[in-house]
């Protein structure tokens, strides 16, 4: 797995507005967490589990921020992933830790933000 290539189609998916190659990242059986999971009302614990309900929490970021984009600022590579650092629409910094399985897909993300 060459993290600097799927950084690459991460960013390209998303900042492209394509849920399709978005989803393509992940595996079927993927474990997200975020804290916008519990306050768009997926989950009170942040963490949402499959596929399906990955598509649907996305479908609804891509909804409510019409202009949301990422702009990479690192890569961190470790033993079971990588973790994404990026500026959203809004300036903030962002860091998303992927765990990868054998095929290369996320098995496991946490999206965490900065705060003031």
């Amino acid at each position: 797995m060459n993290d600097a290539d799927f950084a690459r189609r991460y960013y390209a998916a998303w900042n492209a507005r394509n849920l399709e190659a978005i989803l393509a990242l992940y595996a079927d059986d993927i474990e997200f967490s975020s804290p916008y999971i519990a306050a768009l009302g997926f989950s009170a614990d942040g963490v949402i589990h499959g596929k399906p309900m990955l598509r649907a929490y996305f479908e609804r970021a891509l909804e409510r921020a019409p202009e949301l984009t990422f702009k990479p600022e690192g890569l961190c590579v470790g033993a079971r992933g990588h973790t994404l650092i990026y500026r959203n629409h809004r300036g903030e910094r962002a860091a998303e830790v992927h765990e990868l399985d054998a095929a290369g897909l996320v098995v496991r993300a946490d999206a965490t933000y900065e705060t003031a």
